[in-house]
C-alpha cells in the first residue's frame, strides 16, 4: 500500500511538472516574438567580438541577442525571442559590432548594419555609418620620405593625393562616425600590406611603419622602404600590385582588411605625377539581408 501511495504521489507531481512547463511555455509564446535574420556577407570577427542585433523602440536601443560568423559566412544563430510589444513597436533593426566580454549594455558605436521597418521585414544596409555613392579614388607613384628630389625609386611608394602647388587629396570619401575608420592597403601575391588607417582624406594617416626619415606629405599612404613584414621584401615594387581602401572597425578586430572594400585598383607602371585611378566597389563588399517579425 506505501509503495502505491507512492507511485500515485510521484505521477501525480509528474503531471503536475509537466503542466507548471507547458504553461510556462505557453506564458512565453504569449509575450515574445520571433525575430529572424537572413543577412550574407558577414565576415568572421575572431574570438573577440560577436555581432549583436537591436531592435529602436521609441527611439531606445534593446538588444535582440549576440551571435557570431563562421569562415564560411554563417550565422551561429538566426532566431531570437524578443519581447512581442517591444518588437511590435520597433521603428527599425540595427547590427552592431560588440566585445565579445562586453560590461556595456548599450550599442558600441560601431553600427554596421540598419533598415526600417516596413510591416514584417526592414531591409538592412550600411546607411548607419555613411552614404558611400560618390567614392571616388586616385593615387600616385612616389617616394617623398626616402628623398623628396628622387624620382628614381618611385615605384616603392603609393600616396592618395593629386601632384600639384599644392597637392590636392586624391580619394573622395564621406566622413566616417565613431567607431569607424579608413585603412589603405597594397596587396602583394595575396598578402595586404596597410598603408595606415585614416579619418581625413586631406590629413596623413596614423602612422607611418615602412617609410623613410625625410618626411611624409601631409596625406594618407605610405613608402615601402624599412621594417618589412614577415614574407615581403623592401623597397618594394609596388607596380602591377593592387590598391585598396578598407573601412575598418574602430577598434580593428584584426589587422587583416575588413569586408568593406570602397574602393579598389590595379597599380599602374607610371610613377608620379601620372594619377592611377580606382574603381567602385562598394556593392561587391557591402553584405546584404534582410530582418522579419
Amino acid at each position: 500500500m506505501i509503495q502505491k501511495n507512492i507511485a500515485i504521489a510521484l505521477i501525480a507531481f509528474s503531471t503536475a511538472f509537466v503542466s507548471c512547463k507547458d504553461n510556462e511555455e505557453e506564458t512565453q509564446e504569449m509575450t515574445t516574438s520571433q525575430l529572424t535574420l537572413d543577412i550574407e556577407g558577414l565576415e568572421d570577427l575572431g574570438n573577440d567580438y560577436k555581432y549583436e542585433g537591436w531592435i529602436i523602440v521609441d527611439g531606445e536601443p534593446v538588444t535582440t541577442g549576440v551571435f557570431s560568423v563562421d569562415a564560411n559566412g554563417d550565422l551561429s544563430e538566426t532566431k531570437f525571442d524578443v519581447d512581442k510589444v517591444q518588437l511590435e513597436n520597433a521603428s527599425k533593426f540595427v547590427l552592431s559590432i560588440e566585445p565579445t566580454n562586453d560590461p556595456d549594455p548599450k550599442p558600441s558605436d560601431t553600427k554596421y548594419l540598419v533598415g526600417d521597418f516596413s510591416g514584417s521585414s526592414a531591409t538592412l544596409g550600411t546607411g548607419i555609418i555613411a552614404d558611400f555613392s560618390s567614392v571616388a579614388g586616385q593615387f600616385v607613384l612616389a617616394t617623398p620620405s626616402d628623398n623628396a628630389t628622387n624620382a628614381m625609386n618611385n615605384e616603392n611608394g603609393i600616396w592618395w593625393l593629386k601632384p600639384g602647388d599644392p597637392a590636392t587629396a586624391g580619394l573622395t570619401l564621406p566622413d566616417l562616425p565613431t567607431g569607424w575608420k579608413y585603412e589603405g592597403w597594397v596587396v602583394v601575391d595575396g598578402t595586404p600590406i596597410t598603408t595606415g588607417t585614416f579619418s581625413n582624406v586631406n590629413a596623413a594617416d596614423d602612422s607611418a611603419p615602412y617609410s623613410g626619415m625625410e618626411g611624409t606629405p601631409g596625406y594618407p599612404g605610405e613608402d615601402f622602404l624599412t621594417n618589412a613584414p614577415s614574407g615581403v621584401t623592401f623597397p618594394l615594387d609596388v607596380r602591377g600590385k593592387t590598391a585598396v581602401i578598407s573601412i575598418e572597425p574602430y577598434p580593428d578586430n584584426s589587422p587583416a582588411p575588413f569586408k568593406l572594400k570602397p574602393l579598389v585598383g590595379m597599380v599602374g607602371q607610371e610613377t608620379a605625377p601620372v594619377l592611377n585611378t580606382m574603381n567602385d566597389n562598394v556593392n561587391a563588399s557591402t553584405p546584404t539581408g534582410s530582418v522579419w517579425r
